[in-house]
């Protein structure tokens, strides 16, 4: 993938986690609080705790860090998969949410 290509791709991704966010903040009371600064985004539940979503240009990826640990995304032609085999980006990123938030919660790309 050209790096114009992991540009378009990651930034798409970046604004599904915003609007999933939106989305989650407008039908319940989640409270997720989403910051954007380039190209990263700071989750922030009301409990205080974080997730983190930063790309990595260099490498291709796309990094997210919660409680649970921190995990490497890259692009395998039709997902953002996790490259040790821990799932897809939003199936991961809607597992730690929910953990954190402490209610089912549903990101989606």
């Amino acid at each position: 993938m050209t790096d114009p290509e992991f540009m378009d791709r990651a930034e798409h991704l970046l604004q599904a986690v915003e609007a999933s966010c939106d989305r989650i903040n407008d039908s319940t009371d989640a409270d997720i609080d989403n910051q954007r600064t380039g190209g990263m985004v700071t989750l922030t539940f009301p409990n205080r705790s974080q997730i983190i979503i930063n790309l990595q240009k260099p490498l291709q990826e796309v990094w997210l860090a919660a409680k649970s640990g921190g995990y490497h995304y890259k692009f395998d032609s039709t997902q953002w998969s996790d490259t040790k085999g821990q799932g897809e980006f939003f199936a991961c990123l809607t597992r730690d949410a929910s953990a954190q938030a402490g209610m089912a919660l549903v990101f989606a790309a």
